[in-house]
C-alpha cells in the first residue's frame, strides 16, 4: 500500500510475481535489488516459474524504510519493460507468543512485553488424510491481513449442508489472519468461560473481546506470531510461513550460487 499509508512488520516478505514464466531465473533474480536503511542479509526463493519471494535471514529492523527495485530493463532481450520500484515502511517489532498448553497469548512490541491475552486454540478432533485439521499449527506465522468483521463458515472442511451438525456460519469480529488454512487470531464469539483455560476452537486461536480488538488495531501485514504447544506443524507454504524453513533451506531456493 505504500510507505504513506501502511507499516508492516519485521516478518514482512518481498513477494514479487511475473506476467510469465522466467526462463532464466539467474539472471532475473541478479537484477532484484534491496535497500534497507539498516541492512540485514536476506535471499530470494522461487515458489514458482512466477514467483519469487525475499526474506531475510534474520527479521527487519523496525522503524525504517526499504527499497525493491526491480531493474527488469536490464535484462538482454527485455530492453523495452520499464524498471520497478517500490519503498516500504517498517513498523514497529510486533512478536506475539501464542502458548496453547498454558491458553496465553504474550504480545511484545520493540522487545517489550505490551499485553498478555487469555486465549483458546484448536480442540483437536477432526482427522483429514492423516491430518488433525482442528488443531492450530505450531510455528511461526505471519499476520497476512485484517477484517473488522469476517465471515467464517465450514465449508473449509466441506461442510456446506446448514443440517449438518458441524456446519457452522458466523461473522467474527476483530478477525487476523495467520495463515491460508484458514488460521486467525479473533474475537471468541462467546464461550468466554474457556478463554485461559482450554483449547475449544477449530483451529483458530482465539482471543477476550478486549484483547481482540487492541490486537487488530496494532496489527501490521508481517508481524511474527509464534505459536507452540500442538503436534501439529506449520507447513512452510501455508500463507507467508516462510520462517518455517532455516536459513541454508531457504537460500537453496536461490537461482544464484554462493
Amino acid at each position: 500500500m505504500g510507505e504513506k499509508s501502511e507499516k508492516v512488520g519485521v516478518g514482512f516478505p518481498i513477494i514479487v510475481t511475473f506476467d510469465r514464466d522466467v526462463k532464466d531465473r539467474a539472471a532475473v533474480e541478479a537484477l532484484l535489488e534491496v535497500e534497507a536503511e539498516k541492512p540485514v542479509d536476506g535471499a530470494w526463493r522461487w515458489v514458482s516459474a512466477r514467483k519469487v519471494i525475499y526474506r531475510t535471514k534474520t527479521y527487519w529492523k523496525p522503524h525504517q524504510k526499504v527499497l525493491f527495485t526491480a531493474r527488469l530493463s536490464q535484462l538482454p532481450g527485455n530492453t523495452g519493460a520499464k524498471d520497478v520500484s517500490r519503498r516500504f515502511a517498517v513498523g514497529a517489532s510486533h512478536i506475539s507468543v501464542v502458548n496453547t498448553r498454558n491458553h496465553q497469548m504474550k504480545v511484545y512490541r520493540d522487545g517489550k512485553l505490551a499485553k498478555k491475552i487469555p486465549i483458546s486454540a484448536g480442540r483437536g478432533g477432526l482427522i483429514k488424510n492423516g491430518v488433525d485439521v482442528y488443531l492450530t499449527t505450531s510455528g511461526v506465522h505471519l499476520t497476512m491481513g485484517k477484517k473488522a468483521v469476517e465471515t467464517m463458515t465450514s465449508s473449509w472442511m466441506g461442510v456446506t449442508d446448514p443440517k449438518d451438525p458441524r456446519y457452522y456460519k458466523e461473522e467474527i469480529p476483530w478477525a487476523v489472519r495467520i495463515s491460508d488454512s484458514g488460521e486467525y487470531v479473533h474475537q471468541s464469539a462467546g464461550y468466554y468461560q474457556f478463554l485461559g483455560r482450554s483449547n475449544q476452537s477449530h483451529g483458530c486461536v482465539r482471543a477476550t473481546p478486549a484483547g481482540a480488538k487492541w490486537f487488530y488495531g496494532i496489527a501490521q501485514r508481517g508481524d511474527v506470531v509464534k505459536i507452540t504447544g500442538t503436534k501439529r506443524k506449520l507447513q512452510w507454504n501455508n500463507g507467508w510461513s516462510y520462517w518455517q524453513l532455516n536459513w541454508t533451506q531457504w537460500k537453496k531456493g536461490s537461482a544464484l550460487k554462493g
